[in-house]
């Protein structure tokens, strides 16, 4: 077996772990909430040393719950987090300078003990401020506790809580992502044998991992949740889904509507600018749960329709679906520019 990695492969470790010292500059994780009174968000960010954002709004909400007051001073990992990443940084040059396959064996096996051990951290820290209530908090209710979400979404009272990684966390799961490339280029070089593929291997594969990295952590719709999601537009819950539609934007907030109607006001007020928008979706009636794009949308508006807030208009994946439905009763079928223009 050849002991040693290819001239491209370090390199590209290298790049990877010179790429770390961006958690040093940018803020490494998010947490985003929403609610009603707060329809642009409060944001935490955190840093490998330090969190900052609306911090002091967010500790004088949690209060009233009973939550600790989150400071710098309760994470102790600030102290030695630096140190660590340097230890990366550090380790990783020493690959890309030897060369040696086993210095990068144990660079990942360190990478994936190190990743699991933060979030196994985070968890922790989570759980104990969502648990560890204070029993004389104004406002109390028993058996709730208000743990956010590792990663993903998850509803605390009318709050909407997102979690994901910052900037500097994004470039660190590229750099991780990019250091696995380069083994496998390496396997599958040493597999091949042949000296041409395994330099066109060691730059298209992992531009071919980081392009799928980051194609999985783009912005999705959300399936309703039927008697605890409620419309955001109208307040009402949703119980009847053949109706609604979602507005998801491109820093994965998800807007449900329990009618079109409620949809298109929530667009005309301009609490989301069109730029931030990555979909615009409707329920396709036939289907429960099956989303579509509303530039893809055939709409049919007619009074033998009931939508929870007299919208009375569905949608159809196509004409002929809708006229099948509709047979010979009343009413247009109309494009999305349409429905958005004619809707009071």
């Amino acid at each position: 077996m050849e002991n040693k990695l290819s001239v491209a492969s370090r390199i590209l470790v290298a790049f990877a772990s010179g790429a770390l010292i961006a958690v040093f500059f940018l803020p490494a994780w998010r947490i985003d909430l929403f609610a009603p009174q707060y329809p642009e968000g409060l944001t935490m960010n955190i840093w490998i040393n330090n969190i900052t954002g609306d911090v002091e709004v967010i500790n004088g909400l949690n209060h009233y719950i009973g939550m600790k007051h989150i400071t710098v001073g309760m994470f102790p990992e600030f102290k030695f987090l630096p140190f660590v990443v340097g230890f990366f940084m550090l380790l990783g040059m020493i690959v890309a300078v030897t060369g040696k396959r086993r210095f990068l064996f144990i660079y990942l096996v360190l990478t994936v003990i190190g990743g699991a051990l933060a979030l196994y951290d985070f968890y922790r820290w989570g759980y104990d401020y969502g648990h560890n209530l204070d029993p004389t908090a104004p406002i109390q209710v028993e058996g709730l506790s208000y743990q956010p979400p590792l990663i993903g979404h998850k509803r605390l009272l009318n709050f909407d809580a997102y979690s994901f990684p910052d900037v500097g966390g994004w470039i660190v799961i590229a750099a991780a992502a990019l250091a696995f490339s380069v083994w496998f280029v390496e396997w599958w070089h040493q597999r091949k044998a042949t000296k041409r593929n395994a330099k066109l291997s060691s730059l298209a594969v992992p531009g071919l991992m980081l392009f799928f990295l980051f194609a999985s952590c783009s912005p999705k719709t959300e399936k309703f949740n039927y008697g605890n999601d409620n419309c955001y537009f109208c307040k009402m819950g949703i119980v009847d889904v053949k109706y609604g539609g979602e507005v998801v934007t491109k820093k994965s907030k998800v807007y449900k509507f329990d009618d079109l109607v409620c949809m298109i006001n929530f667009l005309r007020s301009g609490t989301v600018q069109e730029k931030e928008i990555a979909h615009k979706v409707v329920v396709n009636f036939e289907k429960e749960n099956e989303f579509i794009n509303v530039m893809k949308v055939v709409f049919w508006s007619g009074a033998e329709l009931r939508s929870p807030m007299g919208s009375n208009t569905a949608a159809f994946s196509s004409v002929e679906a809708a006229q099948k439905i509709k047979g010979n009763k009343s009413g247009p079928l109309l494009s999305w520019d349409e429905i958005y223009k004619n809707t009071k």
